[in-house]
């Protein structure tokens, strides 16, 4: 039997956790809130009854000061008990809030690290930490002026067939009409343009921030925003939908809607004038013109009820728009962890008979690769662009699992390590490794925050990077991207492996670590790789072919397929695919421009 679907506020309920019943406090109190500022007009009845009653003798009404003290503390109290119910509400928004975050962040924890390769971090922010922000005024806000809004409708209506029943029934069309007009625009097939509308505001902001960064881009060739096609396409996409919205759907509707809650007296008139002859007759004109009085003061409460409704009912379709987006975060697939872990047996990799496709493809990115790095061996993988080597390195950490075959890491699959312990064993270093906003000190001790002072400077010093400390204002302790203080990005690489060296795992993964490095730094980081290779087994990818020549084993790959493995002295000889790359390689170190032309020498 399929479960059935939670709405939208018992999911936000659940997310309230001890504080539900907070919740529900505040609820409570904004409904006896609304019903204690009926009480006034019900004096303002009572006032009216005894001025007419002792008219033109006014000072006989002798009960006037009572009922007006009596509004006014009803009123206070009301007061009272709204903020006090606010309060409650807030406190549970904010909490609720705060336990979306919290447990999105710890469902990401356990998500594999390729999915933030997958799903940009500004979108992963904003489905969150944005979304969870959005639930805060419906639970703060909405949720307690439906509830006290409610509570106002069904006192309005009581109070209503209190005194006239054919007054009251006037004043009530006005709601009839507020109602079925409000159900036209947020109800039906409408109520999915909500979505539509939040999604492609989503879609803009995201094609908005990637123009804003591709600006020197533009600058630079001279081209202008509809360079941008997608940027373009996004604003028209949700002016479309705006003005769709707005123009097509709630114009006629909320016209009908305003025009006769704010004009609901209109409906009171005729009833007047045709009770008004009956009401002489029967000599109760007194008691009939203070029955007009009060329906024609409450009349004015309606558009407050109605309009309270109508932008509570708003705030339910952004919050439920905004769980979408949160789900989409509590969705994402979660890293499968052995009931009965087992532990690697040394420092080896393995790849056997290795099948991975990434969701959303049909064409395998790896297909039955298999190849083995010993304890202490260094393993280089290269090839053609798209190849397959970074999605290689990328299934020893399990950024991805595979789709079938293993890798093994010490002889034990790493799908049956503890992810702590695999994460204990290896290390990596990218090239685009991000350093934190932080000290030079904290980014490097991050890879192992119980590292003293001392050994962080050793592993900096390994890392080549004393030349990057001398220049600093604070040394170690400087902190990056404050006050101009920025790094190259051959010198954030140089940070980044003594992040490594520090971590002092028994397996290094690199990726093409050298990429955005200038010769200067690319000696510099040579030498660090000779601290961090050193007694360790070494995955390294590369496109400078140079850089391998000393691998233990070279693995060629093309295509997801092993085209080669062996020596770089056997796979030159051999006359395949890698020497092809060798001799196009060297022939491109050996380019150069001439003064009258480009030559190749």
């Amino acid at each position: 039997m399929n479960e059935k679907k939670k709405s939208d506020l018992a999911v936000l309920l659940d997310y309230a956790g001890s504080y539900k019943g907070l919740t529900f406090l505040g609820l409570g109190l904004s409904a006896v809130a609304m019903i204690l500022g009926m009480v006034p007009y019900i004096c303002i009845w009572l006032v009216a009854r005894d001025l007419i009653a002792a008219a033109p003798e006014w000072t006989k009404a002798a009960g006037i000061a009572r009922y007006g003290w009596l509004a006014f503390g009803f009123a206070v109290a009301g007061i009272a008990v709204y903020f006090a119910a606010l309060m409650c509400t807030h406190l549970a928004a904010f909490r609720t809030a705060t336990n979306i975050r919290k447990q999105g962040m710890a469902h990401l924890m356990k998500t594999p690290l390729g999915f933030f390769d997958a799903n940009a971090s500004g979108l992963i922010r904003n489905r969150l930490d944005g979304a969870a922000s959005e639930t805060e005024t419906l639970l703060a806000h909405n949720l307690a002026d439906i509830v006290g809004s409610a509570a106002m409708v069904l006192s309005m209506i009581v109070l209503m067939f209190v005194f006239d029943w054919r007054m009251g029934a006037a004043c009530l069309m006005a709601a009839v009409i507020s109602i079925m007009a409000m159900f036209t625009m947020m109800g039906g097939k409408n109520a999915k343009l909500m979505q539509e509308y939040q999604a492609a505001q989503d879609v803009m902001s995201k094609a908005g921030t990637e123009y804003v960064r591709g600006i020197p881009v533009v600058k630079v060739f001279q081209q202008t925003v509809y360079s941008f096609r997608a940027f373009k396409h996004a604003i028209e996409e949700y002016s479309a939908k705006a003005e769709h919205y707005q123009g097509d759907v709630c114009c006629m509707p909320q016209s009908i809607n305003l025009t006769f809650t704010e004009g609901a007296f209109i409906f009171l008139i005729p009833v007047v004038l045709l009770l008004a002859p009956g009401a002489l007759q029967a000599g109760n004109f007194a008691e009939f013109v203070t029955n007009f009085a009060f329906y024609a003061v409450f009349s004015a409460v309606i558009s407050t009820a109605l309009a309270r409704i109508m932008f509570a009912s708003s705030g339910m379709m952004l919050a439920s728009t905004a769980l979408r987006r949160i789900d989409q975060v509590m969705s994402a697939p979660v890293l499968k962890i052995s009931d009965h872990p087992l532990t690697p047996a040394d420092n080896s990799v393995e790849f056997k008979d290795v099948c991975f496709t990434y969701e959303g493809t049909v064409i395998p990115a790896l297909d039955h690769v298999s190849f083995r790095a010993e304890p202490g061996e260094t393993v280089a993988l290269v090839g053609p662009s798209g190849g397959g080597k970074t999605t290689a390195a990328s299934l020893i950490p399990r950024f991805w699992d595979v789709s079938s075959g293993s890798v093994l890491v010490g002889g034990v699959d790493v799908r049956e390590t503890d992810p702590h312990v695999l994460m204990d064993q290896v290390a990596f270093v990218f090239q685009n490794d991000r350093l934190f906003k932080a000290s030079i000190l904290e980014n490097v001790r991050s890879a192992r925050p119980d590292a003293s002072r001392a050994e962080v400077m050793a592993a900096l010093s390994a890392a080549q990077c004393d030349d990057i400390l001398a220049k600093l204002p604070d040394g170690v302790d400087t902190v990056i991207g404050t006050e101009g203080t920025y790094l190259s990005g051959g010198e954030q690489q140089r940070v980044a492996l003594a992040r490594a060296i520090l971590k002092d795992a028994p397996i290094i993964v690199l990726d093409e670590a050298t990429a955005f490095a200038d010769p200067e730094n690319e000696v510099l980081i040579q030498k660090a790789f000779s601290v961090l290779m050193k007694g360790r087994t070494v995955i390294m990818i590369a496109h400078r072919l140079s850089t391998v020549i000393g691998a233990d084993q070279i693995v060629v790959l093309d295509g997801g397929h092993v085209a080669e493995i062996g020596t770089h002295k056997q796979l030159v000889s051999s006359g395949g695919l890698y020497a092809r790359m060798w001799a196009d390689y060297n022939r491109a170190v050996k380019w150069k421009i001439t003064q009258n032309q480009q030559e190749v020498k």
